[in-house]
């Protein structure tokens, strides 16, 4: 939705003009070219930006998030010999013409089940952050042929309950997520960063701005998505080749839901991220493409054929 995009736009731009997007200094724009695209889906349309030759990597952001935040990781992995996809999911970024119901997180996977068909995708690596972690395993349990790898970029969805801190927030009359004030954004970048970025007063006023506006679509957006806060422990555990990485000082899920995660991936590698939180991507984008590459390399993911 419009209104949607552009709180997404202007955050994502925030980051990138105080530098938080390469906090690592990787180089996208000199290494990568960026293709973005538009798929007819459904009665909608998904945007997807894609980058790199090679076997596929697809990559799903998380709630009220877009995906330019995988630049700097697609970029990595791009220049590593991958084909690197990441869509706008439906409803999110510049993806239009989705209704409620669509939030759900079934019809996110069925959506991005069509997406891939448009693409053509027989066999790849699926990677989620937060929501889109939850997204993925939706997928994999539905499409498991399909699926070479699983990855965990950040604590997902449907593990653990919020953490201490996002739930005294909601006690208190403050949703984290969907910020009205100053003071509720700050504590919003203090729940997804270790280091929280250094936003100017007029950015945020703007962010806040834009929040307030379509304040309750972003509520009914926010019902529907919490309605998933167990949806992968209850499910069918998986045996797909999968990788966890989860920031040691997570501010959305306590990094004790790692133990629940393992029992449902057997077939897991765990990597504990210290100084990090919950946006991995963007806090630490080499150390996270160093540790993925050499996942998919055990795992022999480069012999698949699509």
């Amino acid at each position: 939705m419009k209104y949607n995009h552009a709180l997404i736009k202007l955050l994502f731009l925030t980051f990138i003009s105080i530098g938080l997007c390469h906090a690592e200094n990787v180089n996208v724009d000199s290494r990568c070219q960026f293709e973005s695209k538009l798929a007819p889906i459904g009665n909608g349309s998904i945007e997807y930006k894609i980058t790199g030759k090679g076997n596929a990597i697809l990559l799903l952001h998380g709630l009220f998030a877009q995906k330019e935040q995988w630049d700097a990781l697609a970029c990595e992995l791009a220049v590593s010999g991958y084909r690197v996809i990441s869509p706008d999911l439906p409803g999110y970024g510049k993806s239009l013409n989705f209704s409620l119901p669509d939030y759900r997180l079934e019809s996110q996977a069925e959506l991005i089940f069509e997406f891939t068909k448009y693409l053509g995708l027989k066999k790849f690596n699926i990677a989620g952050s937060s929501m889109g972690g939850a997204i993925a395993v939706l997928y994999a349990r539905k499409y498991p042929a399909q699926i070479g790898s699983i990855a965990f970029i950040g604590a997902p969805l449907g593990v653990i309950n919020w953490s201490p801190q996002v739930r005294e927030s909601i006690y208190s009359g403050i949703n984290p997520f969907i910020p009205i004030n100053t003071h509720q954004l700050d504590l919003e970048m203090k729940l997804l960063f270790y280091r929280p970025p250094d936003i100017p007063e007029s950015s945020k006023n703007d962010l806040i701005n834009s929040y307030v506006e379509s304040n309750r679509h972003y509520q009914q957006v926010w019902d529907i998505v919490n309605l998933y806060l167990r949806v992968i422990e209850v499910g069918k555990a998986l045996n797909a080749p999968t990788l966890i990485l989860w920031g040691s000082e997570d501010g959305i899920f306590n990094i004790e839901g790692v133990s629940e995660l393992q029992r449902k991936f057997p077939n897991n590698q765990l990597w504990r991220i210290s100084k990090s939180s919950h946006l991995l991507m963007l806090e630490k984008p080499n150390e996270v493409a160093s540790i993925y590459l050499s996942f998919l390399k055990f795992n022999r993911l480069n012999e698949f054929k699509h």
